[in-house]
């Protein structure tokens, strides 16, 4: 038993960590800096990911990932805490048209 968690540890060991990368369309996004939680409860969103320190926000939305920038940390939780957060990031972050509030650019 003790002989087989050393060899597993040991194999663990020499197991490289590769980040996870998105593509957004815009372009792909390494998310090593990003927070990830998978959503569960909404119909809209199956994915948010934020970075605090650059406030990217990325979304899983009808299968695809889409990029929000500038994006507040106190946004982020009241998305996550809204009782439909469908409809907050409907109304509150996403971008219709170019040169929207959160563009990245």
């Amino acid at each position: 038993m003790v002989r087989a968690l050393i060899l597993l540890l040991a194999q663990l060991a020499d197991t490289p960590i590769v980040s996870e990368a998105v593509e957004t369309g815009e372009r792909l996004v390494d998310l090593q800096t990003f927070e990830c939680r998978d959503i569960t409860r909404s119909t809209v969103l199956q994915r948010v990911c934020y970075d605090r320190a650059q406030q990217d926000l990325i979304v899983a939305s009808n299968g695809a990932y889409h990029r929000y920038c500038g994006v507040t940390a106190d946004t982020v939780e009241r998305l996550l805490g809204a009782s439909s957060m469908g409809q907050f990031f409907n109304r509150t972050i996403r971008r219709e048209t170019t040169g929207s509030r959160y563009d990245c650019t």
